[in-house]
């Protein structure tokens, strides 16, 4: 059996960028290492680079998020970067939408002990919530799939001149290219690649934002909002 790798302390950037919400930062961080390793939510390699890969990698995206905006975290896993942007935010209304329920179980489980007033829990998927969830000004997502693949997700979900931010790495100028066709075709009318983080992380976050004009997921997807809108005002109804 191999004994489990321990939660390195915290550094001192983690005390800038979480201020206030220091203390709940590492009670996070610690439920990662712990019941978040347990559950399969993150590897045991991970836990020593809880803090400098994660946590802060995360909670500077919180450069690019306009304030006092909606957000919706797309695939949110264990948290990333949902969790970390939401305890240094707390002018955001967040949701944490994730499919799988033993994840959702440890979001919900977090959010409550934490305090997360501001965060909430969906159990689902993006093509599954689009018309059932208001739409948001703000998506991010992190890790959870190619950034083609992911716009079809996570673009429908925007207001109308919304934007999403996606934490990407070194592929990020790739996948922008390879998905300019793509994002087109979803409404999107300007991109650009950040680099966030200074002082903070070495080496930077980088994100890519996606900004959409006034129908996010262009005609294809209009249409089937529109019908997701009929059905929930004729459910109502009854």
């Amino acid at each position: 059996m191999t004994e489990a790798a321990e939660l390195p302390p915290a550094p001192e950037q983690a005390r800038q960028v979480f201020g206030e919400r220091f203390a709940d930062a590492v009670r996070y961080a610690e439920l990662l290492a712990e019941a978040g390793v347990q559950r399969g939510l993150i590897g045991p390699r991970e836990v020593p680079r809880l803090w400098e890969r994660h946590l802060l990698n995360c909670a500077v995206l919180s450069e690019a998020v306009p304030e006092g905006v909606t957000v919706c975290d797309v695939g949110s896993g264990a948290g990333l970067p949902g969790i970390p942007l939401a305890l240094v935010r707390d002018d955001l209304n967040i949701t944490l939408l994730e499919p799988l329920l033993r994840r959702t179980n440890f979001l919900t489980e977090v959010v409550e002990l934490l305090g997360l007033g501001h965060v909430t829990v969906v159990r689902g998927r993006a093509e599954e919530v689009m018309g059932k969830l208001p739409p948001v000004h703000v998506v991010t997502a992190r890790a959870v799939a190619p950034l083609d693949r992911l716009a079809t997700w996570g673009i429908p979900l925007l207001r109308p001149y919304g934007e999403m931010l996606a934490l990407k790495g070194d592929t990020a100028e790739e996948e922008l290219k390879a998905a300019a066709t793509a994002l087109s075709k979803l409404g999107a009318v300007e991109t650009s690649i950040l680099h966030v983080g200074e002082g903070v992380v070495d080496p930077l976050s980088t994100v890519v934002r996606v900004e959409v004009g006034e129908s996010p997921g262009g005609v294809r997807f209009a249409a089937k909002r529109a019908k997701a809108a009929r059905t929930g005002r004729a459910r109502r109804r009854r």
